[in-house]
């Protein structure tokens, strides 16, 4: 899909990842990777397998096909980084949870309102069911985003067994929160229809290093393209300078 390609660019010795979320593509990150590369750093905005391009594509993947993609991404931008830290929106940011939870020399993170937890066993139960009476597909959950105007370019559907494959990931991640170390920083939309905030509860809760958490208080779910995205953009480059170039 135009303007969804994979974003790249080699600067200075510092490196950051950055991981878009599910049903997404890169573009509802392109500004927030731009602005990092800008300030010095090595950046690599991977669009992950089956996103960006067709519904059709999305069904044939999973958690292991994203999550494979994104640690790949970060041991190729550690080959020729001192350090690297890693960003990441909605399913992005539990693969940077995933990532930092299976890599324990990721310097810092910026979790974007993250997916980090399963969902009630009433939705898995319904979406199980939906599968079983053969539905393949329900509505999007893309451009929850509250400026007007602003829309997110993913898909128009949400694939139910890509869905099913995300949710049975986040007990695993979820269960080994314990094991991140790294500074992170959350930032957690007032008002999100997409991840409860109960999500960012449990990175606060459960992560073994320190957490600074952020609320924005005039953006939705995709808060990368709303209101608040120079909040997002300034804070994020900040907490990496503090982290990474100390």
């Amino acid at each position: 899909m135009p303007g969804c390609e994979s974003f790249s660019a080699q600067q200075g010795p510092l490196g950051v990842l950055v991981l878009h979320g599910f049903t997404g593509n890169p573009a509802s990150m392109r500004s927030l990777a731009e602005r990092i590369a800008a300030s010095g750093y090595s950046v690599e905005l991977p669009r992950l397998p089956g996103h960006g391009t067709s519904i059709e594509d999305m069904m044939t993947t999973d958690w292991a096909d994203w999550s494979g993609a994104a640690v790949a991404a970060y041991d190729a931008l550690r080959e020729h980084c001192e350090r690297v830290g890693v960003v990441g929106l909605s399913m992005g940011g539990g693969l940077a949870a995933h990532v930092a939870e299976v890599r324990h020399d990721v310097a810092a993170c910026v979790l974007i309102n993250p997916l980090v937890k399963p969902p009630v066993q009433e939705m898995v139960d319904g979406l199980n069911a939906l599968l079983d009476a053969g539905l393949t597909t329900i509505d999007s959950i893309g451009s929850d985003i509250k400026m007007e105007g602003s829309v997110e370019a993913s898909y128009d559907a949400t694939p139910l067994a890509c869905a099913a494959s995300l949710f049975e990931a986040m007990k695993t991640v979820n269960a080994q929160l314990p094991a991140i170390t790294a500074p992170i920083l959350l930032l957690s939309s007032r008002e999100d229809h997409v991840v409860t905030s109960d999500n960012g509860d449990d990175v606060v809760e459960k992560v073994s290093g320190p957490v600074e958490r952020l609320w924005l208080e005039d953006s939705y779910h995709v808060a990368t393209m709303d209101n608040d995205k120079e909040v997002v953009e300034s804070a994020t480059i900040a907490f990496f300078d503090r982290t990474m170039k100390s």
